[in-house]
């Protein structure tokens, strides 16, 4: 497979990020833009991305997106690194924004890429669509909660096993998994051990490995027609 790249986008100026992604996708080639789950707390659900979202939609970008601190991050770490909880806290709270205002049905062309197996969301999609179905928020016809996420991609960087990609894969299967590393943020010794767990862990068929399963899904994401 060739090398792929993303284009940074600079979100929160939402016009400023329209001309870069024109840029991104037609000039320098790139296989899709990249964001972060909040922009100086502008989560990805937020009406005034519409235009940003509608014109990835019509491309069927894939948007890569990586967890940052929340909002009052301080207050909320206790101290403690915010990588540990708040990234994976913060993927969760993005998902969901772009689950319950609809951006996901609004514009189901872009395919989005989410890191650490999606952080806490495998654990919290069912309670979100109970809380979708209680309060009135889903119409009978429309997909649950659980089959949206579920068409999203996600990757394994940070702690893949004994239990991020079980968790993963029980809620949403493994169709949409994709290698990460988190390189260069994770230092590179820490890499090659993530990389030992997953080649140690119990394989996902007596046919195929981790490695197999995610460099199949990557070819499937990086095509025109991927589904």
């Amino acid at each position: 497979m060739p090398v792929r790249s993303f284009a940074s986008l600079p979100l929160p100026d939402i016009e400023g990020s329209l001309a870069e992604a024109v840029h991104a996708l037609d000039v320098l080639g790139a296989d899709g833009v990249a964001v972060e789950t909040n922009h100086h707390g502008l989560y990805l659900g937020d009406p005034r991305l519409e235009p940003l979202w509608e014109y990835l939609d019509r491309r069927g970008a894939v948007v890569f997106v990586h967890p940052t601190s929340p909002p009052h991050a301080d207050d909320l770490a206790l101290g403690r690194p915010r990588p540990m909880l708040e990234f994976l806290f913060d993927t969760a709270r993005t998902a969901g924004d772009l689950l319950f205002r609809g951006v996901l049905t609004r514009h189901p062309r872009i395919r989005w890429v989410l890191t650490h197996g999606g952080g806490a969301l495998p654990l919290l999609a069912d309670r979100m669509e109970l809380f979708r179905t209680l309060l009135g928020g889903r119409p009978d016809d429309a997909p649950t909660a659980v089959e949206q996420l579920g068409r999203l991609w996600y990757d394994m960087a940070g702690t893949p096993f004994p239990r991020q990609i079980p968790a993963l894969e029980a809620a949403f299967g493994t169709d949409r998994l994709l290698y990460g590393s988190d390189y260069c943020w994770t230092p590179a010794d820490a890499v090659l051990g993530q990389t030992e767990s997953v080649d140690a862990a119990v394989q996902p068929s007596a046919s195929d490995t981790w490695r197999d399963l995610t460099t199949r899904n990557a070819c499937r994401l990086f095509t025109a027609d991927a589904k």
